[in-house]
């Protein structure tokens, strides 16, 4: 047996636990935001040495406020990640994690993680989620200080190589319980479609090999989402009349977000259906990235508050063993504005059945069913929209195993097998139900569902100025098929 094909059949027997392991009739949805930043994400004061953290000056709002807000827009979970730098291992210890205790006290109906946005080494931002424990501080803070590229000062070159990087994962692989990161905004510092900047796909397939159970996805659809609004709702404008700020802050022309989801998630048959083709379980999720909202007088920002326009939801119940779970094993799907609150997802093959994250036996020539319901809440959302979906996409890749070319980006199997409009769903109430028969699967593949409430048959890149709302989108991540 060739070692491709041993690292495979390891990761289809983990998916298959994890399907068996995820039957639970007291599981529901629960929407979420994994990275959100406090008063506790530092300036600093570099006129001294070593330089000194100064509160808010990064991000304004305390925990309890971040809480607060999060439960406002129908959030059940949120990851406190404010951003490391120089020694801030002990000013997050000492300052945000008292703030985070007393901020589960203020709002315990919101399950509150303890976190960061680690800088690892050699690439961009990520989230870190510790699990929840007593130990919980001393573990974040072990991790920060030895690991966080930023952390040494002076600076030390030493800390921020790939070499440290895979240091860091290899480390928190070990650890029990082991904490869970996704990169951050990986497309941000893109040239180009294709032309990526920090974060390479050589890079995510590297921490994943190193750390598949710690390394387990990255933002879909990053936040900062309002970066095209005024504090007033409208476009905004620069001083020259012209359409100004982009959503996600990706900025760099020709490289922007695709109805506010990353190019690395948007495009069919690329790095996500890359990774997904070698049957890594590798997920998506969609944040907030929260600083300063963008109404904020008179220091506007970019940002909605958590769960106002990107909600990560995860089907588990509230507690923060499953939903940390639930995020682990790709029991998640994506959503902007509103548009869908909850989605079911089950493949069906034989008496076999698997739903979103998990792995569905089937013998070979098997046809493969799919039943997908969705809820479209009537409610408003935050804007006071009502959104309606307008299409379904659902998109089957096959899987090849892992590939001799670790800087690919294409997986020209992956392809849309139907868009689906209302005409096609059965409508009860809130909700939307269809089935449908996968066409004739020569082999091992996976499923995944997109939404929309526009008419776009592909998402088209983001412009200067756009205002959010008006281009909505929802992602599943997939089921996979094990066909033997």
């Amino acid at each position: 047996m060739t070692i491709a094909r041993a690292r495979l059949l390891v990761v289809v027997a983990a998916g298959l636990a994890a399907a068996a392991a995820a039957k639970d009739p007291d599981r529901r949805w629960l929407a979420g935001d994994s990275h959100i930043h406090s008063q506790w994400s530092p300036g600093y004061d570099r006129t001294q040495s070593p330089p000194v953290p100064l509160k808010g000056e990064d991000a304004l709002y305390p925990t309890p406020v971040n809480a607060q807000m999060a439960q406002r827009f129908g959030l059940s979970w949120m990851v406190t990640t404010d951003h490391g730098g120089p020694n801030h291992s002990k000013f997050n210890r000492e300052h945000a994690y008292p703030e985070l205790q007393l901020s589960r006290t203020s709002v315990p109906e919101v399950l509150q993680f303890y976190g960061m946005e680690i800088n690892l080494p050699a690439m961009d931002h990520h989230t870190l989620i510790i699990p929840y424990s007593a130990s919980e501080a001393d573990a974040l803070f072990d991790i920060e200080s030895r690991f966080d590229a930023n952390e040494a000062w002076p600076a030390d070159p030493a800390r921020n190589t790939e070499a440290a990087a895979l240091e860091a994962l290899r480390h928190m692989r070990e650890l029990s319980p082991r904490p869970l990161m996704f990169a951050n905004h990986p497309s941000r510092s893109a040239k180009a479609v294709g032309v990526y900047g920090v974060d390479e796909p050589r890079e995510l397939r590297r921490n994943h090999d190193a750390a598949p159970e710690v390394y387990r996805g990255m933002e879909g659809a990053p936040g900062h989402q309002a970066g095209g609004l005024a504090p007033d709702g409208s476009p905004k404008r620069n001083a020259a009349g012209q359409p100004a700020g982009a959503r996600g802050g990706y900025s760099n022309t020709g490289a922007g977000t695709f109805g506010g989801f990353d190019q690395m998630t948007a495009i069919v048959g690329g790095l996500w259906d890359s990774l997904l083709g070698e049957g890594r379980r590798f997920w998506i999720v969609a944040t907030s990235d929260s600083h300063v909202h963008y109404t904020q007088a008179p220091r506007a920002g970019s940002d909605f508050w958590p769960g106002e326009f990107h909600k990560t939801y995860v089907l588990a119940r509230k507690t923060y063993d499953d939903v940390l779970g639930g995020l682990r094993e790709g029991r998640v799907f994506t959503v902007a504005g509103d548009l869908i609150s909850e989605l079911e997802v089950e493949a069906r093959a034989g008496r076999a059945r698997a739903g979103l994250g998990e792995t569905l036996p089937a013998a070979a020539g098997a046809r493969v069913k799919v039943r997908v319901r969705f809820r479209d809440p009537d409610a408003p959302n935050a804007r006071g929209d009502r959104p309606a979906v307008n299409r379904v996409d659902v998109i089957v890749g096959d899987i090849l195993g892992p590939g001799a070319d670790a800087t690919g980006d294409k997986n020209p199997s992956t392809r849309v097998i139907a868009r689906l409009d209302r005409s096609r769903w059965k409508h009860q109430g809130e909700w939307r139900e269809f089935d449908l028969t996968l066409p004739a699967l020569t082999g091992s593949a996976y499923v995944r569902l997109r939404g929309t409430n526009g008419a776009d048959l592909e998402p088209v890149m983001d412009a200067a100025g756009e205002n959010p709302w008006l281009d909505l989108w929802f992602y599943s991540n997939p089921v996979f098929i094990d066909m033997r």
